[in-house]
Formats: C-alpha cells, structure tokens, sequence
C-alpha cells in the first residue's frame, strides 16, 4: 500500500511546483531535439507514418494513465522508483531507481551534443574543433546544474520559459505548412513497399522514442502542491499536447517539403522553414537550441531528484539526499553531473564513439523495462478491483514489451546486463533504518 501525506493549506502554498512546472517538465522532457529528425526518418513509410504515430501515441497515453493513477495514490517521491518499490519490495524499486538514474544520465551528454551541433549554426568556429565543442558541452551542462542546484523554483523558471520557447517554432511550421504547404507533396500510402503490418510496426518504434521522459513530474512529488491531483492532470494534459504537436508538426512539413527532399534531408524542418525566407532555417536552428536546453535542464532534474529519493528510503548513502534552503538535492546533482561530463569527454575521445552509442541504446532498453515494471505494478493494483485501469495497465504492459523486443535482442540483453548490475549494489549501498528513540 502506498504511503498517503496529507497537508494543510500553509504546507500546500510552501510547495514551490504547480500545475504549470508540472506540466513543462512533462512536455519539456519529450520534446528534445529527436523531433526535428523525425519526418526524414519516417517519410520513407509515407502516410502510414501516421498509424505509427497514432500506435505510439495511444501507447504513451496508456503509459501516462498508469502514472498518473499510480501517483494519485501517493505524495512519495521517486515516481517509477517508488512504484515499483511499494508493489514489488525494496530489490525491485533499488533496481527501477538504478535503470531509470542510469537512462538518464546517459541521456545528459548525449543532449549536450546535440545542442552543440545546432549550435555550430551560429559559431561556426566550433566547426571541426571537437576541443570546442566539448568545452562548449560542459559548459552547458555546468550552467544547467547550478541552476538546479539554486533550487526548485529556478529550475521550475527555466523548464516553464524554455518549454514555452521550444514550443513557438513548431507551432509556426505548423502554421506554414496548413497556410502555404500543398497536398501535392503528400507522399505515398506505403512507399517501402512493407507488409503493413511490419510498416506499422517500424514506425511505431520510431515514434516511441520522442514520447519517452514524461513521467519525470513524477519524481518529486513532496515539492508539488495538491500532487495526488496536480501530477496526473499534468501527466494526461502535456502528453495530450505532445500528442497533437508530433502529428500536426509531421503533417505541416510533408505539405511543405516534396517527398524525396524529405528522404534525404538531415535538417527537414529547417526544409520547411524556407517558406518563411533566408531567416527561416536559422529560426528553427535556434528552436533546436531551445528544445535540448529544456531537455537538457529536465534530465539534470531528473538525475538529482531519483537519487534523493531511494536515499531517504535508506536504499542509497544518506548524503545523496542532502538539499539546498531551495530544496535541491545538490550532491546528488553534483555526482550525476559529474559522472555525465565524464562520458561526454569519452564521446569526444577517440575510437570510443561506437561504444558511447551503445551505451546509449542500452539506456533506451532500460527505460522501456521500467515502463513494463510500473505497467505490472498497476496491473497488480487494479486487477481484482478495477476493470477498467487493469485493462489500461495490460495496454501499457503489451506496448511496451512490444518496445522492447523491437528494440533488438542484443539491446535488451545488455539492459538486462547493466540491471543485474544492481543487485550487488542494493546490498552493498542500503543503510540501516536508524533506530526510533523513545523517552
């Protein structure tokens, strides 16, 4: 059973997350820079993109239900963590807690990069100069700790700011797409000439991957006010939104780019944005730039936020849930920082480029056996007492197993590999429950 928290109103008003942070942490951590890939890599599949998207879509929708009724149970921190934790036992949380850490911190310099690679737009004399770019990347990593580190409400600032920016550019390519764009660029039904079925599936794997980090709201719920209300309605809200812009924004750039420019673009929104004039694929470079800062300032987040939490529950060495007066748990942020700084300069170093990409899939493997461990932890819930949420849960659960495997056996048995490297961990890293004094 999880733990209930209740709270007054002058506790309720001290909680510096609202619905709005809540809501730019749930839409700020999916839409990253992968989305202004997304139409080249799908344009091969023509219209029936679509269905992938609409697959995925109601595939992450289902996963954001679960979530969201499972934090409507609980003001415990933790999110997937502490789910699975009050469903399965502590090994099973520890283990949710270290692939869900670990999948994040992969992801921090892997942003990083991105960001610089967009940046190079408007330096170019970070152009062929990987000295640069890395001193560039930590830098950015730096700015985006410090500033987590000053507390939750400057972060909150941030992640609202930058989601509402990251936004403004692909509403406008919307915008251009359904004013100028014209259907005769529309491509094909099936152009690869796939079974439709196999197509489907092609597409929805692609698709899933920009609507991955959303249940990051989920995390520090102690510092949201009214959370068992407030995160679930953030979680449905911002994927909703997610949802809509993904299919609008694929839409405006097939009308507005012929299909085969659009196969093989590297840039297919900054494609698009040439309707606009000479300024429109710089527009879009610098919605890019906005787009991984965001996501980037969510994944810190993310990285000193899981942490804390395993360690109040006495899994993890007490110190990593030391906070700031703003309520930031910063020598967690510090060592996840560090650690992602370490791997960025390894991408930069050379011959270790392969091995960092794959390191990279395993993260992606291990955030998708998360989402099968909390879709279980709902199923067990709900299984006798709600029909209906059983039957979301078991949606979820086959989704993202269909995820999984899709995404490669080879994949997945090295995320099995680095979860079996927590077992060990759990025992050697859990503390002893101090002892409850008594007068």
């Amino acid at each position: 059973m999880l733990a209930e928290d209740g709270g007054g109103m002058s506790e309720q008003a001290g909680k510096p997350l609202g619905f709005w942070s809540c809501w730019s942490l749930t839409v700020g951590c999916m839409i990253g820079s992968g989305v202004f890939m997304l139409p080249t890599l799908l344009a091969p599949y023509g219209l029936l993109s679509f269905g992938g998207w609409i697959i995925a879509g109601g595939g992450s929708i289902a996963l954001a239900l679960i979530f969201g009724q499972l934090a409507a149970r609980t003001s415990r921190n933790g999110g997937p963590y502490a789910y699975s934790r009050a469903a399965f036992g502590d090994l099973t949380g520890f283990l949710m807690g270290w692939a869900y850490w670990l999948s994040f911190l992969m992801g921090i310099p892997v942003v990083a990069i991105a960001f610089v690679g967009y940046l190079t737009v408007f330096v170019s004399a970070l152009n062929d100069n990987p000295v640069g770019q890395a001193l560039s990347a930590l830098a950015l990593i730096g700015v985006f700790t410090l500033i987590n580190i000053r507390g939750l409400k400057e972060m909150s600032a941030a992640q609202i700011a930058l989601t509402v920016l990251k936004i403004v550019p692909l509403v406008a390519i919307i915008g251009l797409g359904f004013t100028v764009g014209t259907p005769a660029n529309l491509p094909a039904f099936n152009p690869s000439g796939e079974p439709v079925i196999a197509a489907l599936a092609a597409v929805a794997l692609i698709a899933l991957w920009p609507f991955t980090g959303f249940e990051v709201v989920t995390l520090p719920a102690t510092n949201v006010k009214d959370c068992e209300r407030t995160i679930p309605r953030a979680l449905v809200t911002g994927m909703i939104t997610v949802v809509v812009i993904y299919l609008s924004a694929t839409a405006a750039v097939m009308l507005l780019v012929p299909p085969a420019q659009l196969a093989q673009s590297t840039a297919p929104f900054a494609e698009a944005a040439r309707a606009f004039g000479a300024w429109g694929p710089n527009f879009i470079a610098a919605g890019a730039l906005i787009a991984t800062a965001g996501t980037l300032n969510g994944l810190i987040f993310t990285c000193g936020q899981m942490p804390m939490a395993v360690a109040l529950d006495n899994l993890a060495p007490r110190w990593l849930a030391a906070t700031t007066k703003g309520g930031s748990p910063y020598l967690s942020l510090l060592l996840s920082s560090t650690l992602a700084s370490l791997l960025l300069l390894l991408n930069y170093s050379r011959g270790l480029i392969g091995a960092f990409t794959f390191l990279l899939m395993m993260a992606t493997a291990l955030g998708l056996i998360y989402y099968v461990v909390v879709s279980l932890a709902e199923l067990r819930h709900s299984a006798r007492s709600a029909p209906a949420w059983a039957a979301i849960a078991v949606i979820g659960l086959v989704y993202s197993l269909f995820a999984a495997f899709g995404s490669g056996l080879e994949v997945l048995f090295w995320g099995v590999v680095l979860m079996a490297v927590g077992v060990p961990l759990h025992y050697l890293l859990r503390q002893p429950t101090p002892a409850i004094r008594t007068s």
